[in-house]
């Protein structure tokens, strides 16, 4: 029997490499993603249900959880803050 090779990543078709993130744009993602894990944090959400809540377990990994579902946020356009932050240092990084 013949042996298949393995295919690598420039053979397969329609494979598109992500140009590196500008180091600017992910620190104002993450301090979009902080300030939404904040939010969610003030809006309740990771708070412990009453009644059918998870426990001790619940309590202990339901801030990774909130912060997640923060990145997921922010990852798919957050609410605009990211981009803002991103701006100004931008500017001030040019500015200098």
């Amino acid at each position: 029997m013949d042996q298949i090779a393995p295919i690598t990543a420039s053979q397969r078709t329609g494979v598109v490499k992500s140009p590196p993130q500008d180091p600017l744009r992910a620190a104002a993602q993450e301090l979009e993603a902080t300030f939404l894990t904040e939010m969610l944090k003030s809006a309740g959400l990771g708070e412990t249900r009453e009644s059918m809540g998870g426990g001790a377990g619940e309590d202990q990994f339901s801030s990774f959880l909130v912060r997640a579902q923060a990145e997921q946020i922010t990852k798919a356009g957050g609410i605009g803050l990211a981009e803002s932050l991103y701006h100004a240092l931008k500017k001030a990084q040019t500015n200098d």
